[in-house]
């Protein structure tokens, strides 16, 4: 199996920067049950496009956690739908956890970024009123020339929902996986190869923030 600082690398980050981004373990966290049901609601990123089913992360995450989890990602959603979908996926079951990774489609057509902040922060407040385990996985800003230059990075307003929200935030899994061609099938998706280091990489940031 290939080392989590190797993962890092592959996927195009810097020494330094792949050893921080492992993040650290929060002591007061208590994992989740083995057989913990997760959603993971966002949009294509979420749903695998550009691969299978099979072979999209929350597949993917699912078999190296062990978890029950309902892919909940929608081709073309916006943080808008989103929010609107939660509210009705909360209502219909129990989640041990919710993972988040949306924005991308807003930002990609223009939306208000004030607009786009609330609706996640929204969207988070909904998923810790359910549970106390809620990640966002930061999207990044859509910059052709950057994602030309294998150097994306997460848009900002992440970070600033997930401190005031008091979520986890998982940032530069996306950002780097989207900044190597090699592991796209288009320019702003990911590929069967890129979908299996986004999945790892989830599965080593929550280890290291306690929920495994």
């Amino acid at each position: 199996m290939i080392k989590r600082r190797q993962l890092l690398l592959l996927a195009g980050l810097p020494p330094a920067l792949a050893l921080a981004a492992c993040g650290k373990r929060k002591t007061t966290a208590t994992a989740l049950k083995s057989d913990a049901r997760v959603l993971a609601l966002g949009d294509s990123l979420t749903a695998g496009y550009g691969a299978t089913a099979e072979q999209s992360w929350p597949t993917i995450l699912a078999q190296l956690t062990g978890w029950q989890i309902d892919n909940e990602g929608l081709n073309g959603d916006t943080s808008a739908g989103a929010l609107q979908r939660l509210q009705a996926l909360l209502a219909d079951g129990h989640y041990d956890a919710v993972l988040v990774g949306i924005g991308g489609n807003d930002m990609l057509r223009g939306m208000s970024m004030q607009a786009t902040k609330d609706n996640v922060a929204a969207i988070v407040r909904a998923g810790l009123a359910h549970t106390p385990y809620v990640a966002l996985i930061a999207t990044p800003a859509p910059e052709p020339l950057r994602a030309s230059m294998g150097s994306l990075s997460d848009a900002g307003f992440y970070e600033e929902v997930a401190r005031a929200e008091k979520a986890l935030l998982i940032p530069q899994v996306y950002s780097a996986v989207l900044s190597d061609a090699a592991l796209r099938s288009d320019r702003i998706h990911a590929n069967a190869q890129g979908y299996a280091l986004i999945a790892q990489q989830l599965a080593d940031r929550l280890k290291a923030a306690g929920w495994r």
